[in-house]
């Protein structure tokens, strides 16, 4: 029996940076091996184990061959009979493909790595190369590719793997993952680093229009260059997940970012560069990609009101107080505040992460976001209203049925109150 130190943090490893997850491949050995020496049984579809002490995962060696349509069409083979080598044949990228033997509790140094399919040379070169023409029986290797190249900025994909990438999308494999797959991919690339690789390896293989068209369409829509210096639609949706990335917000947040757009992309031909009433198409797109994905309640709620609000946030200081109290009204500021902060956050990445496309920032750019300063200064003054106050006010007037209009007239007189820029 060998045991190997496997995958992600081998590569991670290489390349100097702290392991998160560790995975291990044990070689030659049987179930009931693992049993007798106490391992915790967890796998489903092939025998994986728990270590009795350190909960790691440790994996009998296997093979892998297609047995079906979809990610989850395989049938897997587990002897003592399977070699190190056949195990990492099965694996989708050579970084991912390398292994270190484990003695004990200690682990080889790098250099006797077992690498047979040049992973250390492609760590070296930052290339993203698939380990065999197997890895195009998987679709949602696609998905892992794609945010890989989110989270290894500097890596690029070999060519010959991104024709493997096309070949699973014109067969339709990529319809054949299910949406919680789709979202876990999805989700999980748009909290890495730069977000807008992840999007970039999807739209050069076509699987983003396949997965979602209404992001894929929204490159070549132009938009007037004096709001949007980038122009380009497409382009400014990637400016502004990777500036809410770059802040260190959360997925809900950067899913509105995401969206927040989606309906320039059906903006008629003859009206371009302006984009009049996207608001109400992106909310419709919203609910649809939504649907699709089976997008979380927070992500989908908050996507929403930002695809809904944007524009009005963006302008809250020439608005009426009026105008004013009832767009903060619609985003339910009274009981979810918390979730307006996220609005003012994803509203701050549309404004704020706007450069042409020779990246430079345009001339009135300014660090502060007025708007969340005027959109607090509001909230802060509807908040100073004693409801109870008011109600009992009515009530001692005889005219309890004007409770709620008169509430609502004395928030519009403390906004009326506070200076907006």
């Amino acid at each position: 029996m060998k045991i190997y130190q496997v995958g992600g943090s081998v590569r991670d490893k290489l390349l100097g940076l702290p392991a998160m997850d560790r995975d291990y491949v044990v070689v030659g050995a049987t179930v009931e091996e693992m049993l007798a020496a106490k391992f915790q049984p967890v796998g489903k579809d092939f025998p994986v184990f728990l270590h009795p002490k350190t909960k790691e995962e440790y994996a009998l060696a296997r093979t892998e061959r297609k047995s079906g349509r979809g990610y989850t069409g395989f049938a897997f083979h587990a002897s003592p009979e399977v070699t190190l080598e056949d195990d990492l044949r099965r694996r989708d990228l050579t970084v991912n493909a390398m292994a270190l033997e484990v003695y004990g509790e200690l682990v080889d140094p790098i250099d006797k790595l077992v690498d047979p399919f040049g992973g250390a040379r492609d760590v070296e070169a930052k290339v993203f190369r698939h380990v065999s023409d197997a890895f195009a029986e998987d679709p949602l290797r696609v998905l892992r590719l794609a945010r890989f190249s989110a989270r290894f900025t500097e890596f690029t994909v070999a060519p010959e793997t991104l024709l493997l990438c096309k070949k699973l999308v014109d067969d339709g494999e990529i319809a054949e993952l299910v949406a919680e797959r789709v979202w876990q991919e999805i989700s999980r690339g748009l909290m890495e680093a730069k977000p807008s690789r992840m999007f970039e390896v999807l739209r050069a293989c076509g699987a983003l229009a396949a997965l979602a068209p209404e992001i894929d369409r929204l490159w070549g829509v132009p938009q007037k260059p004096q709001w949007h210096p980038e122009i380009d639609t497409g382009l400014h949706v990637m400016q502004v997940i990777d500036y809410a990335a770059a802040k260190g917000w959360p997925i809900a947040t950067r899913f509105a970012a995401l969206t927040h757009d989606l309906g320039k992309g059906l903006t008629p031909a003859d009206i371009l560069p302006a984009h009049h009433g996207h608001e109400a198409q992106s909310v419709k797109l919203v609910a649809a990609l939504c649907e699709r994905w089976r997008v979380p309640r927070d992500c989908n709620e908050l996507a929403t009101h930002v695809a809904a609000e944007h524009g009005n946030i963006g302008k809250i200081a020439e608005l009426r107080p009026a105008t004013v109290h009832d767009l903060l009204m619609r985003c339910d500021v009274l009981r979810r505040p918390e979730r307006f902060a996220q609005m003012l956050d994803a509203c701050e990445a549309d404004k704020c992460s706007r450069v042409g496309a020779d990246g430079a920032l345009p001339a009135d750019a300014s660090p502060v976001f007025q708007p969340r300063i005027d959109a607090l200064a509001a909230l802060a003054a509807m908040q100073s209203v004693d409801a109870g106050a008011v109600a009992a006010t009515m009530v001692a007037a005889g005219k309890p049925e004007r409770i709620a209009d008169a509430l609502r007239e004395a928030r519009i007189d403390a906004i009326r109150a506070t200076a907006l820029s």
